[in-house]
């Protein structure tokens, strides 16, 4: 009886005595298993259309079609929808559209909302308050509301079927001048308080203080965007008429068969839309996981 009671005090000094990094150790390994098991369940759960979508994209439309379901086909895997889509449509006018117009929504847009969020975090103006405001309620507004306006706009200015009607009414994005201000905010005001001190202006300490320490932040708004504008469907295929001026996403949904539905086609049409987004990420993922990790952007 005295043994065991020895021993069990002995168990009990010797837990007691263990660091508490070792338990916070064990703690942290198991969250971080829990969360291992939660993010490899979401991303099979992702991949799984993608891999049915990219499967069926390489078979035959009579495979694609045919019952019952089969992963492999029976025929091998063809190019044969790649082939139909690319000579069915002008891919290549389509995708440099969709560049071209993608990259200058883009720059624009960061030059805009930068320029826009620093003024909002640093300049104490009269309004600031309710310019804020104005920003903030704007985020409810869903933009097919605007699509009538513009469009009247963009036909009073003679930017129909031109590249300019695809690319104003998209520089505006209110989310991003706000999360670009409460990324700003987080900055301290000590650096540029020095950087006055040593003469320089406003515009300089925006340029050479402000703009190196937030580059996380603008890879990342940059990146959303580009996203955004390069997915956006309904307004290029409001404000364009002319085949030589559609955007890809709106030029793969001009590409119809006379026999119905086309399953290998459709399937190959959207790789072929998605296909420059996922390079995008393969190269900037590091971009983007880093700045929503270090600016709060997940918390907006």
């Amino acid at each position: 009886m005295a043994l065991s009671t020895l021993t069990s005090r002995a168990s009990t000094t010797s837990a007691a005595s263990k660091p508490p990094t070792l338990r916070r150790r064990k703690r942290i390994s198991a969250s971080r298993v829990a969360a291992t098991v939660i993010v490899a369940v979401l991303s099979i759960t992702w991949l799984i259309p993608f891999a049915w979508a990219t499967i069926t994209a390489f078979k035959s439309e009579t495979e694609a079609a045919a019952t019952p379901i089969t992963i492999v086909p029976k025929s091998g895997f063809t190019f044969g929808a790649f082939a139909k889509v690319l000579q069915q449509g002008n891919i290549p006018q389509w995708t440099w559209n969709s560049l071209f117009t993608s990259a200058a929504i883009t720059i624009i847009t960061l030059v805009i909302s930068t320029l826009a969020a620093y003024a909002l975090s640093r300049i104490d103006f009269k309004g600031r308050k309710v310019m804020m405001t104005v920003i903030v309620a704007s985020l409810i507004v869903p933009p097919p509301v605007l699509i009538i306006p513009l469009f009247y706009q963009m036909v009073s200015f003679h930017m129909i079927d031109a590249y300019w009607g695809i690319i104003l009414p998209q520089v505006i994005a209110p989310a991003m001048v706000f999360v670009l201000k409460k990324f700003f905010d987080q900055i301290p005001r000590e650096l540029e308080d020095a950087a006055l001190v040593d003469g320089a202006g406003r515009i300089r300490i925006f340029w050479q203080v402000v703009l190196p320490l937030s580059r996380p932040i603008l890879a990342a708004v940059a990146i959303f965007v580009f996203i955004g504008a390069w997915n956006n469907f309904l307004w290029p295929f409001i404000v364009t008429n002319d085949s030589s001026m559609l955007t890809l996403p709106v030029g793969l949904q001009t590409i119809k068969s006379a026999y119905g539905i086309q399953y290998a086609q459709n399937m190959a049409s959207a790789l072929l839309a998605a296909l420059p987004l996922i390079v995008v990420f393969l190269f900037f993922q590091r971009q983007i996981i880093k700045g929503i990790s270090t600016t709060g952007l997940a918390g907006t």
